[in-house]
């Protein structure tokens, strides 16, 4: 059978190659724009990506640097604790012989103040939370100490001599409650004797219900006692309440009794007048109110 006309294979292959031609002129001719559109819209598509990408590295970096920051941070910080340690060891060495020789100051003060022949002694034992405990001195028989000398301190009267042995003795402090004290109010010049009624307290005793007593008034040694010499510091009134025929008047003694180090030991029965050391700081006594 004859082959129909315009389907045979060499017919085929001139309209492939026409085809091609007219393609690759084609091409040629308009190649360059539809490559700028290619380009744009794969500028469009990766636009979005380049941005996510762009962030997601600034993030990168700045987390980089937050975790650089952070460990700088960290490493000062323990060069701080170390410093702050070796400054706190310093201090618990340093501060106990600071407040010693603040106190040796202040004690060589009152010593020069009072026209009597002092001793200064140091504690070496506070043992006011046993049962009939007291302070003991480092300073005994063989300086001359004797029982009933009185002790003071820069802030105010400590107590007296209770025992003494060749080398220490003890101190009975005036908040004991088997002490007692001769002592007057500082604005009406009552006398009344002082009795310890437990740690920093004590109670005056024999002051009549007639007498005008105010809280946070000065009390002072009357002299009376032959132990301290009139005019030093004892304390503040903390209460006043009437009880029979006399005034119950707590006092809030001025001694710091459980943070004592340096003491003076006053003279065997010292002459009754004396110039006082000081007067009461202003305001001392308001806090009692």
């Amino acid at each position: 059978m004859a082959p129909r006309a315009g389907w045979r294979s060499t017919g085929w292959q001139g309209w492939i190659l026409v085809l091609l031609w007219l393609g690759h002129g084609l091409w040629v001719l308009t190649g360059r724009w539809p490559s700028l559109g290619l380009v744009k819209a794969l500028a469009v598509v990766s636009g979005p990506v380049l941005k996510i990408s762009a962030k997601w590295e600034t993030r990168g970096e700045a987390r980089r640097q937050i975790i650089q920051n952070l460990a700088s941070a960290e490493q000062e910080n323990a060069q701080l604790k170390t410093k702050v340690g070796v400054y706190e060891l310093q201090e618990a060495r340093e501060g106990p012989r600071r407040a010693e020789a603040e106190e040796a100051i202040r004690l060589l003060g009152l010593k020069r103040q009072l026209p009597l022949e002092t001793l200064a002694a140091r504690v070496i034992a506070n043992t006011r939370t046993a049962p009939f405990g007291g302070l003991v001195l480092d300073q005994g028989s063989d300086l001359g100490l004797q029982p009933d000398q009185g002790v003071i301190a820069p802030e105010g009267v400590v107590g007296r001599i209770w025992s003494v042995g060749s080398r220490q003795a003890s101190v009975l402090p005036l908040d004991a409650y088997n002490a007692s004290t001769g002592v007057m109010l500082a604005r009406s010049r009552a006398t009344g004797v002082l009795q310890g009624t437990g740690p920093g307290k004590a109670e005056i005793r024999y002051i009549s219900s007639q007498e005008g007593v105010q809280v946070g008034e000065a009390v002072y040694t009357s002299g009376l006692d032959r132990v301290f010499p009139r005019g030093l510091l004892v304390g503040f009134v903390s209460q006043v309440r009437p009880r029979d025929t006399e005034l119950k008047v707590e006092v809030a003694l001025s001694a710091p009794l459980d943070r004592l180090h340096l003491l003076l030991v006053l003279p065997a029965k010292p002459p009754i007048e004396v110039s006082p050391p000081s007067t009461p700081p202003v305001g001392a006594g308001k806090g009692l109110q």
